[in-house]
């Protein structure tokens, strides 16, 4: 069995995640539980945890995941982050981890979006000239914009655009560059995610889009890159990783 200390485990995600461990899923069980929420069975951070453990997955707040990485780091688990929002010294912090145990880093832990942006990867390249734009849509209680898949899917197009610019909304005058990759954000009602990537030569628009219908989906991805971790050498690891 997979012992797995889940950072976050109040929330959302977090209560995803419990299903599947209690369920078994992929050789998981649960470990401990951490979260700044009360509930049954969690402690409020990692200075609580005492108990054996194989691996660390954090689905929790941008800012509470270096805890998650100090304590990987620390006991030498392999560690998996789907948690999104980071700023550069928060990215930073994560990658250098990566040097001293396995690191599982994605801004979207479905299967189904890294073939999107295998796909996008590919559109883009065959056609070099196109205007690229991503719209990405989620529920009203997101807190970080652009979303970290959308910025995934802008890094994907911009693999052989060595000149392109990722710009996230647009206001004011001034017209669109044609080395631009745009973004745009929509924060709506209960939507659990959905990133449309358009692509536009002029005479025609190619739309890939992947929509996620419920969260589980991100769970079971958490869960499919804890078991790839295990055993991995000391690394950044990503869904390109785990689809190849």
């Amino acid at each position: 069995m997979m012992r797995a200390i889940v950072n976050g485990a109040a929330g959302a995600m977090g209560l995803e995640l419990q299903k599947l461990l209690r369920s078994g899923y992929a050789g998981g069980e649960i470990a401990a539980l951490i979260d700044t929420k009360a509930g049954e069975g969690i402690v409020p951070d990692f200075s609580r945890v005492n108990v054996p453990a194989d691996i660390v997955i954090d689905f929790s707040f941008h800012t509470a995941t270096a805890a998650a990485v100090d304590y990987a780091v620390k006991h030498g688990l392999p560690l998996v982050v789907g948690t999104t929002g980071h700023t550069e010294e928060e990215r930073n912090h994560i990658l250098s981890a990566a040097e001293q145990i396995p690191v599982f880093y994605t801004g979207n832990m479905s299967l189904g979006v890294a073939v999107l942006c295998k796909l996008v990867r590919d559109a883009a390249k065959f056609f070099p000239d196109a205007d690229i734009e991503i719209l990405e849509v989620h529920h009203n209680r997101k807190a970080d914009a652009p979303s970290g898949t959308a910025l995934m899917l802008a890094k994907a197009a911009a693999t052989d655009r060595p000149n392109a610019e990722i710009k996230c909304g647009r206001a004011g005058v001034g017209r669109r560059q044609k080395q631009d990759i745009g973004i745009s954000s929509v924060r709506l009602g209960n939507t659990v995610g959905i990133h449309e990537v358009m692509i536009s030569t002029g005479t025609q628009t190619m739309t890939l889009k992947h929509e996620a219908h419920d969260r589980a989906l991100f769970a079971q991805g958490g869960m499919e890159a804890a078991a790839f971790l295990m055993g991995k050498a000391p690394g950044l690891y990503t869904m390109d990783d785990l689809v190849k």
